[in-house]
C-alpha cells in the first residue's frame, strides 16, 4: 500500500451473514516475481480506539460534516474528558484521534499531545486498559518506532486476546519489522474474531505483499462490501485504485478513484489515487490537478514528493523547487526529535539532495524497520551513491516477497545495469513497464533505458 492513507475505524460488518475468513497467502507465494505500490500506511488508517478519522479542521473527512462537538469528534472527546478526567476510555480515545490527526496534517507536535492523552489513560486506569496499550502503539508505529509499537501490541494482545484491534495494531507492527509470516498469523487470528473491513483490508495487504494482486483485490472488494463507514469505503477505493495500476489498468484505477471521490471528495489519498490512474494514461495536467488539490488538503511528504516530481517532468523547475523546498522543512523538524527518515525522505534525498545522506538515513531507519520498502530506498540510495554491489543486495530483499512495485523492479533494473547484468536489467524493466507511467520521472527513464540495451544486445 505508498501509501500515507486514512481511514474510518473499523467497525462490524453491516452484512447479516459475515463473510468467512481470509487465510493467509500460501508460503509457496513468498518466490514469485512482480510489482505493486505498497501500502504502508493500511495499519495505520485503520487502527481504532473509538475514535473518528479527523481532518485538519478536525471534522470527518467524508460524506456530512459532524458537528464541532459531536460525541465522536475532536472537540467533542476533548469536552468529554474535561467533564469526566478521570475516563480512562475517554482519554485512550482522544490520544487516538490525535494520532490520526497527525497522520493526516503532517504536524509531530499532534503526536505529543496524543501520547500525553495516553498517558493521562494509563495513569487513571493502568491495568486492563487495552485501549490505551493500542493507542500507544498506534502512535509508536506513527513515529515510526516499530520495536515500541511491537511492545505495546503484544501488552494489548495478552491483556485481551479477544481484542481484534489489538490483534491488527500486532499485524502492523510484524509487517514493519519485516516479521511477515507473524504478521500474517496475526492477520488470521484478527480476521478470525471479527470479519470486518479492517481485518480483510490487512488480509488483502498480505496477499498484496506476495505478489497475489488478484487475491488481494477480492479481499479489498469484501472489505468495501463490509465497510462501515464513508472512510473504510474510501480507503478500500483507495486500495483498490492501487491494485489496478499494479496489473496496468489505469482505466480501472481511473474508475475506482472516481468512485470513492464522489463520495469523499477532498480524501487527500483518492485524489493522489486518480493523480497516479491519470499519470498511467498520460493525462499529466488533471494529474497535476489532483495532486495540488490532496497536498493542499494534506500536505503529506509523499503528497509534496509526488507534486514536486511531476512539476519536474513537465518542465516547471520553479514550482517543483517549491515542493522540494518544504519537504526540506519538514525533515528539519522531523531530524529535531527522534523518528527516523520514512522512505519518501530517503528516495528524496537520493534523488534530489546528497546521495550519502540518503544512505545515511535508510541505514538508521533500517535498523528498526527492516521493511521491503525501506530495503528499497537503502538500495536506490546505494545506487546512488555509487555502491551498486551492496545496492543490489538489498534490492533483492525489497523483492523477495514477490511484491508487484514497479518502483521497486526499475531500481533494481538500474542497479543491475549499472553491475553489467543487461538480461537481469531487462527482466526487470519489462515488470516495471507492465505499469506505465509508474513514475514521472523513472518510467521516462526506464523506457529509455530498455531501448538502449535492446539496440546494444
Amino acid at each position: 500500500m505508498q501509501q500515507n492513507t486514512t481511514a474510518a475505524p473499523p467497525a462490524p460488518a453491516a452484512a447479516a451473514t459475515p463473510a468467512p475468513p481470509a487465510q493467509p497467502p500460501p508460503r509457496r507465494r513468498r518466490g514469485r516475481t512482480a510489482g505493486a505500490a505498497a501500502a504502508l500506511a493500511l495499519g495505520a488508517a485503520l487502527f481504532a480506539v473509538g475514535a473518528v478519522v479527523l481532518t485538519p479542521d478536525g471534522a470527518a473527512p467524508a460524506g456530512p460534516q459532524a458537528p464541532a462537538a459531536a460525541p465522536g469528534s475532536l472537540g467533542g472527546l476533548q469536552a468529554r474528558v474535561t467533564r469526566l478526567p478521570k475516563d480512562a476510555g475517554g482519554w485512550a480515545a482522544l490520544g487516538m484521534a490525535y494520532v490520526q490527526q497527525g497522520r493526516t496534517t503532517a504536524d509531530p507536535g499532534t503526536y505529543a499531545r496524543a501520547e500525553q492523552a495516553l498517558r493521562t489513560s494509563l495513569a487513571v486506569q493502568r491495568a486492563d486498559n487495552t485501549d490505551a496499550e493500542i493507542g500507544m502503539g498506534a502512535l509508536a508505529a506513527a513515529r515510526h518506532d516499530f520495536p515500541t509499537a511491537l511492545d505495546w501490541a503484544l501488552k494489548a494482545t495478552a491483556g485481551d486476546p479477544y481484542s481484534a484491534t489489538a490483534h491488527g495494531v500486532l499485524a502492523d507492527a510484524y509487517t514493519q519489522s519485516g516479521r511477515y509470516d507473524e504478521a500474517e498469523a496475526a492477520v488470521q487470528t484478527m480476521t478470525d474474531l471479527r470479519p470486518d473491513a479492517a481485518s480483510l483490508a490487512r488480509a488483502s495487504y498480505a496477499y498484496e505483499l506476495r505478489g497475489d494482486t488478484a487475491g488481494a483485490r477480492d479481499l479489498m472488494r469484501r472489505s468495501l462490501t463490509a465497510a462501515a463507514t464513508p472512510g473504510e469505503s474510501a480507503f478500500a477505493r483507495t486500495v483498490l485504485a492501487s491494485l489496478a495500476l499494479q496489473d496496468g489498468d489505469g482505466r480501472g484505477a481511473l474508475a475506482e478513484a472516481q468512485s470513492g471521490l464522489r463520495a469523499a471528495p477532498r480524501d487527500p489519498a483518492l485524489l493522489e489515487a486518480r493523480a497516479r490512474a491519470h499519470e498511467a494514461l498520460g493525462e499529466p495536467d488533471p494529474a497535476l490537478a489532483d495532486y495540488q488539490a490532496a497536498a493542499a488538503v494534506a500536505p503529506l511528504p509523499h503528497l509534496l514528493l509526488g507534486l514536486g516530481e511531476l512539476h519536474q517532468a513537465l518542465g516547471h523547475p520553479q514550482e517543483a523547487e517549491a515542493q522540494y523546498t518544504l519537504l526540506r522543512a519538514q525533515d528539519r523538524i522531523r531530524a529535531t526529535g527522534t523518528t527516523p527518515a520514512d522512505t519518501d525522505a530517503i528516495l528524496f534525498e537520493a534523488d534530489h539532495g546528497n546521495p550519502e545522506r540518503a544512505v545515511t538515513l535508510a541505514e538508521e531507519a533500517l535498523r528498526t524497520r527492516p521493511f521491503i520498502a525501506v530495503q528499497d530506498a537503502f538500495a536506490w540510495a546505494l545506487h546512488r551513491a555509487g555502491r551498486d554491489t551492496e545496492a543490489l543486495e538489498q534490492a533483492d530483499r525489497a523483492l523477495s516477497l514477490g511484491t508487484r512495485n514497479a518502483l521497486y523492479h526499475y531500481h533494481r533494473a538500474a542497479i543491475h545495469d549499472a553491475l553489467g547484468h543487461p538480461r537481469q536489467a531487462r527482466d526487470d524493466l519489462a515488470a516495471a513497464l507492465r505499469q506505465p507511467g509508474f513514475h514521472p520521472l523513472h518510467a521516462p527513464a526506464a523506457r529509455a533505458l530498455l531501448q538502449r540495451i535492446d539496440t546494444t544486445g
